[in-house]
């Protein structure tokens, strides 16, 4: 008999909170986890709900309400001064292996799609708490909820909380936008790059490494990367596709193969394209490619401004600019933001990734 296991999703947040609507946590029956909700002051609580929700086979719907500034909650004196709704629901049912099946999907078509989930019900409805639609990356839905709320998942941008007026009554529902994992395409295999590789995998990325001087030693250099290619500057656009998703760093310390690079990179509709190297040395590349110096998606010098002298540090400066590019963000200090510090979270591809290499023990 497999083992029963839960899925915790925050499906609503009221004023501040660690994480945001559509973080989700994992429990087994043996109290195993993975991913978090919260910075450890909901975690305990909700693998204890967990237990209860596994042996019922009922979902529930949690709420965890911090703004008591006189509370010390759980006993931690954690609070966030927010509240947070957490969805509670048995993981080993099919409703729970179709979301899992979405993220793959979205994964694997580097492609976007959509969930509503029902989490909370005023009224005599015929729905129930949990009850989910999906919308898939070829645009089918699976569900049974009204043509308003297809529409809306269709058309959504970015996720967000919608009230519906049903038969009965009304539903809060939860519709999130599931994006697939970012993906970045690295020119060079010099050792500065290994720290990229290294923290673009903590982050789940999907990372290519492209050694331009085609040199076999790279594939086990870089084993740790999703792909390896070895191709001349020239041959890029026949050996590898790049699409408005991407990101790329160009760092392969020659010359001529980054001035090959950008000229065929520059036209394309990438998200983010870095260069490595000096300010002066960049003039000079975009003089040679008769390209404007102010090219809004041309990051030259390449990283934030972190002071970074290693090569660990200069990674880091390069994927937190990368990171703050695709959130349109400034990469600037949070003490200097006016308003909230997140914005809405999709789907976090490290807790995906991780669920389907564990799904087959569940």
């Amino acid at each position: 008999m497999s083992e029963l296991v839960a899925l915790a999703t925050v499906v609503s947040v009221e004023g501040s909170s660690y994480r945001r609507p559509g973080a989700r946590m994992l429990i087994s029956e043996s109290g195993e986890t993975t991913g978090v909700l919260s910075g450890g002051c909901l975690e305990r609580d909700v693998c204890e709900r967990a237990q209860k929700v596994m042996r019922s086979g009922m979902p529930l719907v949690v709420r965890y309400d911090t703004t008591n500034k006189d509370d010390i909650v759980w006993g931690l004196g954690l609070g966030c001064s927010g509240i947070v709704d957490v969805l509670i629901e048995p993981a080993n049912t099919e409703r729970v292996e179709g979301v899992m099946q979405l993220f793959a999907e979205c994964a694997e078509r580097d492609a976007s799609g959509a969930l509503a989930t029902v989490f909370h019900i005023d009224g005599e409805v015929e729905t129930t708490i949990g009850v989910r639609a999906l919308l898939y990356p070829d645009g089918t839905i699976d569900g049974d909820f009204p043509s308003t709320i297809f529409d809306d998942m269709r058309t959504a941008t970015s996720s967000s909380i919608r009230r519906y007026e049903v038969a009965g009554g009304r539903i809060d529902v939860f519709i999130e936008v599931v994006q697939p994992r970012v993906r970045l395409v690295v020119f060079g295999a010099g050792p500065d790059v290994l720290p990229i590789v290294a923290l673009a995998r903590m982050l789940s990325w999907h990372t290519t490494v492209v050694d331009t001087s085609a040199r076999v030693s790279s594939r086990e250099r870089f084993s740790d990367a999703d792909a390896v290619l070895l191709c001349r500057a020239e041959d890029v656009m026949s050996q590898i596709n790049l699409s408005e998703r991407t990101s790329v760093v160009v760092m392969t310390h020659n010359y001529l193969h980054d001035v090959e690079l950008l000229r065929q990179l520059l036209p394309l509709p990438l998200r983010y394209i870095g260069c490595l190297g000096p300010r002066q040395r960049t003039e000079r590349l975009l003089t040679e490619l008769s390209a404007h110096a102010s090219l809004p998606r041309l990051h030259a010098p390449v990283g934030l401004d972190i002071g970074a002298e290693t090569a660990e540090e200069i990674a880091l400066s390069i994927v937190s600019e990368i990171k703050a590019v695709l959130a349109n963000r400034s990469g600037a200090q949070l003490r200097e933001r006016v308003g909230s510090i997140h914005g809405w979270s999709n789907l976090m591809p490290a807790f995906a990734e991780k669920v389907w290499e564990l799904a087959p023990s569940f």
